[in-house]
């Protein structure tokens, strides 16, 4: 096991484990804790695109941008906030530890079995780690089964939604690879060991959180 995959684990199980914690002391906790999220993220954002669109003067599109990314952020606030007061911190954590699982197994898949490439914008990503990042997603939904492991009857509707949270974060971490590529930078930050910038981590979780939401509101799975 690698240094680096070491890491990525911890600090990945140590985020999983505060996220918990704010998720389940109380609300104000909980909000407060989104909004540092919020902060942080686009103060990264923000680092990250301004060489290109800043520097090089493309202001207008500089300002395009960083409204976009305040616009996202939003959403994921908002939908955040709606999840712990209409859906439930079960449903919350439930998604987290999905988002976690996908980038755990992408990263196992990724470097154990390499192979073709799974697109440009990231030389990282291997066709074999997006495999492994969905095969990693159903395994919350086995833990949160585990009662009932002899007659679980995991549906069809259950293991889509792991699935389609599983892409929401490939594309999230695909999205701010490749603005990280345009400004030829390579984390949006240097805060957590293994991962860089907060950015680097909660990329596909600030993607899959509304994509969460809006499923179960508009009840698709």
């Amino acid at each position: 096991m690698s240094k680096e995959f070491k890491k990525r684990v911890l600090t990945s199980i140590l985020l999983l484990l505060i996220a918990i914690l704010c998720i389940v002391i109380n609300k104000i906790i909980f909000i407060s804790a989104i909004f540092i999220i919020f902060s942080i993220c686009f103060y990264e954002w923000n680092n990250i695109n301004t060489p290109y669109f800043f520097i090089k003067k493309k202001k207008k599109r500089f300002l395009l941008i960083q409204l976009a990314g305040l616009s996202y952020l939003f959403i994921f606030l908002a939908s955040s906030i709606y999840i712990y007061n209409s859906i439930g911190i079960i449903f919350f954590i439930y998604v987290l530890l999905v988002c976690v699982s996908s980038d755990i197994g992408g990263y196992i898949f990724g470097k154990a079995i390499g192979g073709k490439k799974l697109t440009k914008i990231s030389p990282n990503k291997t066709i074999s780690g997006s495999v492994g990042s969905f095969i990693f997603s159903i395994i919350p939904l086995l833990l949160f089964n585990f009662k009932n492991y002899q007659d679980v009857n995991l549906s069809l509707k259950q293991t889509l939604f792991c699935l389609v949270i599983s892409l929401s974060c490939q594309l999230g971490d695909l999205i701010i690879s490749y603005f990280k590529r345009l400004n030829k930078v390579k984390d949006t930050g240097n805060i957590l060991p293994g991962h860089g910038g907060f950015l680097d981590r909660v990329d596909g979780i600030i993607f899959a959180i509304p994509v969460a939401c809006i499923l179960k509101v508009v009840q698709i799975f």
